[in-house]
């Protein structure tokens, strides 16, 4: 939602026997938005984070005409399937720019902070340690397509040598996700998307796998209100069970969400 001012503006004093007012409206080069969703699980890159119960999700959002941008978003989770904690809060900013019309770039860093602090639990006399994961990515947008990668610039989710015990092999700094999306305005506010992505485990290719999703959303006026989009989700991977169990299974996932 992009905030304009009326700015009025005198002119006066050009002499005793005149003057003007010019009245002119300008636009703020600052912009805030902010979105709360309701989904029936947190499923990020395929991967199922609220054991496939209803996750609550929201963020706010500032951006500057200057290309700068700056957020914060949090979802509820699942505490058994990540560590102990029940709260992910993303915090993240970059910088975008368009180019053409048609083609845009954008870049930035991205921290996902756990506010519980559980950390992952040594193995072998290990430390314990974060699970916390800080990512650089790059994106660029042609039309309806975005590739876009991103690189941890930390240990994945806390996973090394003092977590891994046996299956020790270094630490996982590096671990790189590589997606493909689509996105199509169709008639009647109906909306269709379309993700392929890759994730690439450094030192730990047990954990790697593709995952796919196909959604569809419509935008709606409630009660006078704009801003709703309900939709739903369909995603698969071909993640291995040994290693993350049925979190990776396909999934149909609905939601409800509003921006302001």
């Amino acid at each position: 939602m992009k905030m304009r001012n009326m700015v009025v503006s005198g002119l006066a004093g050009m002499s005793l026997m005149t003057s003007a007012s010019v009245f002119a409206e300008t636009t703020s080069p600052h912009s805030f938005s902010a979105n709360v969703g309701l989904f029936s699980q947190y499923n990020f890159r395929g991967i199922d984070f609220s054991d496939e119960d209803v996750a609550l999700q929201g963020g706010f959002d500032y951006a500057h005409t200057s290309g700068w941008y700056a957020g914060v978003w949090a979802s509820s989770l699942e505490e058994d399937l990540n560590v102990g904690n029940s709260l992910e809060v993303d915090f993240y900013g970059g910088y975008y720019h368009q180019f053409t019309d048609d083609f845009s770039v954008d870049v930035g860093l991205l921290q996902f902070y756990y506010p519980d602090r559980e950390k992952v639990p040594g193995l072998a006399g290990g430390s314990d340690e974060d699970f916390d994961t800080t990512e650089a990515y790059v994106a660029g947008t042609w039309r309806w397509f975005t590739a876009k990668y991103s690189r941890t610039l930390t240990d994945w989710g806390g996973v090394n040598n003092n977590t891994m015990g046996a299956d020790a092999n270094g630490d996982s700094k590096g671990t790189g996700y590589y997606e493909l999306n689509f996105a199509y305005s169709l008639p009647m506010g109906f909306n269709l998307s379309a993700h392929v992505g890759r994730l690439d485990v450094e030192n730990y290719s047990e954990y790697d796998y593709t995952d796919y999703q196909i959604g569809l959303s419509k935008d709606l006026t409630l009660a006078g209100s704009e801003g709703w989009t309900v939709g739903v989700n369909y995603t698969d991977t071909n993640a291995d069970e040994d290693w993350w169990g049925d979190r990776g299974d396909d999934q149909f996932i609905g939601y409800i969400s509003r921006s302001f």
